[in-house]
């Protein structure tokens, strides 16, 4: 179905009458965007639709424009899981942009029945009409990535699983080897004696790196329990402080209302201790000095894409962000940086980022990466206990 600008399109007398309705003035490139798109007005009603929202949700501009799209109207044909609400009343705050992910369409048809697709929401203000918000949604292809998905999963945990044992086999020999090297180096002259100690610091690296291997083999759950996430993050500001953090300012920025969190302290601790040492990093890798900012927040929007088990989705509201003023993460890692193996740091393992995100996944809880020069911010969102 071809739908026209919608500037172009009338609304019923009796609508405008009734509401104030105006419809969006859309741009040339409307219609060649390439997601769905929707416009809402001030009051949650559909201002402009482009095509491919049309197709996406099976629904007509011309015969939606000007109604609510959660009102009751529309949901015989459409109903959004979880509901827009929070979203709308956070932009009309004045939020710059919200993303939600795992949004659920049930998208009604002719026959009675309904089929249901997903998607993440990215929303932002509108420059029309006044006070409005423009919806872009990122659907969530079915079988055919969720099948490349759990292939792609099946086949790392295989590669997991031989590193780990291959790491466990090679740290008996190297072991050997780091002790040879002592003792030769004991028995050297001084002017010789580096090339020993090479041998020993090379063979520790090894064997830290052999560690994070097995760690993230490591399949066992977490122990969940109620957590003070500042009780954990001040461990890490303090243990960062006296340590690879010195010379560096460490902002704590909490707020102390917050519930407690579901999660494992000791991982909780580990997470946030490595997204410390990677902006700490970061910034000496750039200067001399810097900024690391640790804050907690509660945002109530935030949930995991329903399932059987949770049709509302997983409710994430507490909120940890670890934010640096460091060089930022090239654009072309930003996609890729929790897989294992991908590094931007020279002589970097790649494993650190990806141990985080299979911690957070395990937890049943999510992390984010925002990243551009001067500013960049790991969020992790968790649930309450």
């Amino acid at each position: 179905m071809t739908s026209r600008a919608a500037s172009d399109m009338l609304p019923d007398p009796e609508m405008e009458a009734g509401g104030g309705f105006v419809p969006a003035e859309v741009g040339p490139n409307w219609s060649a965007l390439p997601l769905p798109a929707i416009i809402l007005d001030a009051q949650g009603r559909i201002a402009a639709m482009n095509d491919l929202a049309e197709a996406f949700l099976n629904i007509s501009c011309r015969s939606s424009l000007g109604q609510a799209l959660e009102g009751a109207e529309m949901l015989k044909r459409l109903r959004i899981v979880p509901t827009l609400g929070s979203i709308l009343e956070r932009m009309r705050e004045g939020h710059d942009a919200l993303n939600r992910a795992g949004v659920r369409f049930e998208i009604g048809d002719r026959s009675g029945g309904h089929s249901d697709r997903i998607g993440t929401i990215h929303a932002g203000p509108a420059p029309s009409p006044a006070g409005g918000t423009v919806i872009l949604i990122s659907p969530l292809d079915g079988a055919g990535r969720l099948g490349q998905g759990q292939a792609a999963r099946s086949a790392a945990r295989s590669a997991i699983g031989m590193a780990e044992m291959l790491a466990h086999e090679i740290k008996n020999p190297l072991a050997g080897i780091r002790g040879a090297a002592q003792l030769i180096g004991m028995n050297l002259k001084a002017e010789d004696r580096d090339l020993a100690d090479l041998i020993v610091a090379e063979s520790r690296r090894i064997v830290e790196l052999l560690d994070q291997v097995e760690r993230f083999g490591d399949t066992s759950a977490p122990r969940l329990s109620a957590v003070n996430v500042h009780d954990v993050l001040e461990r890490v500001r303090r243990s960062a402080a006296v340590g690879f953090g010195k010379g560096l300012r460490i902002v704590p920025d909490y707020d102390p209302s917050l519930p407690p969190a579901l999660a494992d302290p000791d991982q909780l601790v580990q997470v946030c201790l490595n997204l410390v040492k990677n902006a700490a990093e970061a910034i000496g890798r750039a200067r001399r000095g810097g900024t690391i900012r640790i804050r907690s927040f509660y945002d109530g929007t935030l949930r995991l894409a329903p399932t059987e088990a949770e049709p509302q989705g997983r409710s994430l509201p507490l909120q940890i962000e670890i934010e640096d003023d460091g060089p930022g993460i090239p654009e072309s890692l930003i996609a890729e940086v929790f897989e294992p193996f991908v590094s931007g740091r020279e002589n970097g393992t790649g494993l650190g980022l990806a141990l985080v995100s299979k911690i957070i996944t395990d937890h049943g809880a999510w992390i984010a990466l925002d990243s551009r020069p001067g500013r960049t911010v790991f969020r992790i969102s968790l649930p309450k206990a």
